[in-house]
């Protein structure tokens, strides 16, 4: 019984993670058009179970996926024409304010609401070098430099704050939340241009083929353990 429990911990287990593979891989598909999205990985870890039956321990190791990585490669750019979308070339995120505090974007598909703010494609403001939100004319041109720096008629407006994190963690809605230690960036601001998705579709469709197949595998291992099971009560009964 002790032997058949622990097959079952270790089959769940491994059915357990290649559903949670499916969700991750199927999450990155769905996004490989999305602006500015980082592909997501799953991190492995063991995890150990004791089991006391009378004088004897029984020990279980099974693995489990600790976290969700966030995969940082720089996506290719996209020329847009549009002198409202930036892309980041090298480090770093674009800063922006919301309800749930300073968040960070790679996306820079940004507008100019109708109260004159440079905000995103979520109506959330833009942050400048200095925590600011950055005031612009729509009537006038817009020009910015490799460095973040506006201008407007030749006059320096405002700087876009790029920030860099050695990692981050999802949020949603193309926003991310600094995880890993800051470091100085080292980055060009494309004007004109956006950031597509990292994601390797044709990679993502053999991870998934994969993940379907492990997990077939290890449904069709839990019932034919269960079925030996029964045999083995049916025998015992005898």
């Amino acid at each position: 019984m002790a032997l058949n429990l622990q097959s079952i911990y270790v089959l769940a287990s491994g059915s357990s993670r290649a559903m949670e593979q499916l969700d991750t891989i199927t999450n990155n598909i769905a996004n490989v058009n999305t602006t500015g999205f980082k592909k997501m990985l799953l991190k492995e870890m063991s995890q150990r179970i004791d089991e006391n039956r009378g004088d004897s321990n029984h020990l279980f190791v099974f693995s489990r996926f600790e976290e969700t990585p966030v995969i940082l490669d720089q996506g290719s750019l996209k020329k847009t024409q549009n002198h409202l979308d930036f892309a980041i070339e090298g480090d770093g995120f674009f800063q922006i304010e919301t309800k749930d505090g300073n968040l960070l974007t790679r996306d820079g598909h940004f507008f100019i609401n109708d109260k004159g703010f440079l905000v995103d494609s979520n109506g959330n403001y833009v942050l400048d070098d200095l925590g600011k939100k950055i005031e612009l004319d729509s009537k006038l041109d817009i020009s910015v430099g490799s460095d973040g720096t506006i201008f407007q008629k030749g006059e320096k407006v405002a700087k876009i704050k790029v920030v860099a994190y050695k990692s981050v963690e999802a949020f949603g809605y193309s926003y991310y939340r600094p995880k890993g230690e800051e470091f100085e960036p080292k980055f060009l601001i494309r004007q004109g241009f956006l950031e597509s998705s990292n994601v390797n579709v044709i990679n993502e469709m053999s991870e998934m083929i994969i993940s379907q197949r492990r997990f077939e595998i290890y449904s069709n291992l839990i019932k034919s353990l269960d079925a030996l099971e029964q045999k083995t009560n049916e025998i015992g009964r005898a």
